[in-house]
């Protein structure tokens, strides 16, 4: 009977073992991604590529890197700088998932900003983006997708 009752609670221990969490989320976020956003007011035609890398720091703060438009734009001729935020909200089954930010403002005398908010999962981000701006066609929104490369 004391085998019996051993037996069950490493049972039980396995199966709590099995139900943990990595603790370590940032691997989530961290990487190189390609992004894509549609215009919603040119019937999806694409407006802006860009790469990036992505490191998650300290809390939700995300540091971009090597941020690089492979479409022309006026909008950030002269550059830009972004940031980012990622929270957490889940892992289940192996899915991971979770909110994404994203501003990128452009530098020079020009003052454009490209806002994207989405949802992580996985390898993929996808949401919404926004343009707002003073430089001359630089407005508009419409839905984007990152994958992680």
């Amino acid at each position: 009977m004391k085998t019996l009752g051993t037996i069950f609670v490493l049972g039980i221990a396995l199966v709590l073992a099995g139900c943990g969490s990595n603790s370590n989320n940032s691997n989530i976020i961290n990487g190189n991604w390609t992004a894509a956003l549609l215009n919603s007011s040119s019937g999806g035609s694409p407006i802006f590529n860009f790469t990036a890398t992505f490191t998650q720091s300290s809390g939700s703060d995300v540091s971009i890197t090597n941020l690089n438009f492979t479409t022309s734009s006026p909008c950030f001729a002269s550059g830009s700088t972004a940031t980012g935020g990622f929270t957490l909200s889940g892992n289940l089954n192996g899915v991971t998932s979770g909110g994404f930010q994203m501003n990128i403002q452009s530098t020079g005398s020009s003052s454009n900003l490209l806002t994207l908010q989405g949802t992580v999962s996985n390898n993929t981000i996808s949401g919404t983006w926004s343009l707002s701006g003073t430089t001359s066609g630089c407005s508009g929104s419409g839905q984007f997708t990152m994958n992680k490369s």
